[in-house]
């Protein structure tokens, strides 16, 4: 019986020695793989191998160091360490969203990734500088309306297109017929008043809204509404000054349109800035003589179809319309650049009048049918230079005159004198 309960003991420490030896195993190759997956290169199989030992550490981890505990031993849960997972995988996944947070919340996400742009953030690329000298022109009738104000109204009605969805509105400014007549004038001299012509519309609104800005600007001196006179008049605009008045100060359906409006004044601020071909106003820039005898405008400057070969683009100066052989004179002191024939100006002048508030100031005289000075020529204003002509691509004798501020084209109307 003894000998029974000795050998029995004996089998029981052998299983006992072979299950330690076992889990011991098993467990050295537990860590073997750890070890692996710890050492593995960016392209190695890392993953897979994080992916097995995630899998082994669901297990408890005393089964991995004995197999059989003893008998006499009351089975308490054992507290477990953080795995592979959550050494490995989890913090990368936490930085990868918190950096991604960051992206989307400072607009660091490429716009295929977030939700893209307000199309008005790129409107000002589709603007052509060559509106910003009637957006001036436009303001000078009142204080409160300035260019960018009225560039940015235009951007939040229509985004600076023509082609409005509605019937009833019509042009950038989006007028209807109404309206138009009491705004509209042909301000570009092309024989129309229009609300689809860009220049029209852009005189009719700086009209409309300095007529509201006198309206509230007498409401608020008499106390009966408050706020920003600008937006008093954006809300006038929206609502009516009735509604303005009623409420006292901006009412709340207008806050949407002015917010938005107001959003847009820095991005059209930065245009204006960009262009100032006026040099601070009208009276600065008035610096040029008339180039011929009568100033009759027969096509304006900005956005046109060309009478001959049908493309709508800009109308890079101002058309005077002249018999032909008048005199055409220098527009100010200068020397002359280029005298000579191209295939689309015909017979040519540009003369170089120097510098001008540190911008390079120069004016150009096309279609002549005969020139009366050389390159390098010096002239004062009002010399002679040529003669009225139809050479090049043109419909009939005038004289297409342009003024360029360090190589950019200006509306010439505002730089000229009024004394002839």
């Amino acid at each position: 019986m003894t000998e029974e309960r000795e050998g029995a003991a004996a089998v029981h420490e052998a299983t006992g020695t072979a299950e330690r030896v076992g889990a011991e195993g098993a467990f050295s190759r537990h860590r073997t793989r750890t070890e692996s997956a710890d050492h593995a290169g960016p392209d190695g199989p890392a993953d897979v191998v994080v992916a097995e030992d995630v899998i082994d550490d669901e297990q408890p981890e005393h089964e991995h160091l004995s197999a059989v505990p003893p008998a006499d031993e009351k089975q308490r849960p054992r507290r477990r360490g953080p795995g592979p997972f959550a050494l490995i995988v989890a913090p990368s996944l936490l930085a990868l969203i918190g950096v991604s947070g960051y992206l989307a919340l400072t607009g660091g996400l490429s716009p295929d990734q977030s939700e893209g742009s307000e199309p008005a953030q790129t409107s000002v690329a589709n603007v052509d500088a060559s509106y910003v000298p009637w957006l001036r022109k436009a303001a000078e009738a009142c204080t409160v309306v300035t260019p960018s104000l009225l560039a940015a109204q235009i951007d939040q009605l229509s985004g600076w297109s023509n082609d409005s969805a509605s019937l009833s509105q019509q042009g950038i400014a989006g007028f209807t017929d109404a309206q138009w007549r009491t705004w509209g004038r042909d301000d570009n001299s092309n024989g129309r008043s229009s609300p689809r012509d860009p220049e029209d519309a852009i005189m009719a609104l700086g009209r409309q809204d300095c007529s509201l800005a006198e309206k509230v600007t007498g409401l608020r001196t008499e106390g009966t509404v408050s706020g920003n006179l600008v937006d008093l008049t954006l809300a006038a605009y929206t609502v009516g000054t009735d509604t303005v008045k009623q409420a006292g100060r901006v009412p709340a359906d207008a806050r949407t349109f002015l917010e938005k409006v107001k959003a847009r004044l820095p991005r059209y601020d930065a245009l204006v800035r960009r262009n100032p071909e006026q040099n601070g106003g009208q009276n600065a820039a008035a610096i040029l003589t008339h180039p011929v005898g009568t100033l009759t405008v027969t096509s304006s400057f900005g956005s046109r179809t060309h009478p001959l070969t049908g493309v709508t683009k800009l109308h890079t100066g101002v058309d005077f319309g002249a018999p032909q052989g008048a005199q055409v004179s220098a527009a100010r002191d200068g020397r002359i650049e280029f005298a000579g024939t191209t295939s689309a100006y015909g017979i040519r002048v540009v003369i170089d009048h120097g510098t001008i508030g540190g911008k390079r100031l120069q004016t150009t005289y096309s279609h002549l049918s005969a020139l009366q000075v050389t390159a390098g020529q010096t002239v004062t204003a009002g010399s002679p230079i040529g003669l009225v002509g139809s050479t090049g691509l043109s419909t009939g004798p005038h004289l297409h005159f342009e003024v360029l501020l360090d190589g950019q084209y200006m509306d010439p109307l505002p730089w000229l004198s009024t004394a002839r």
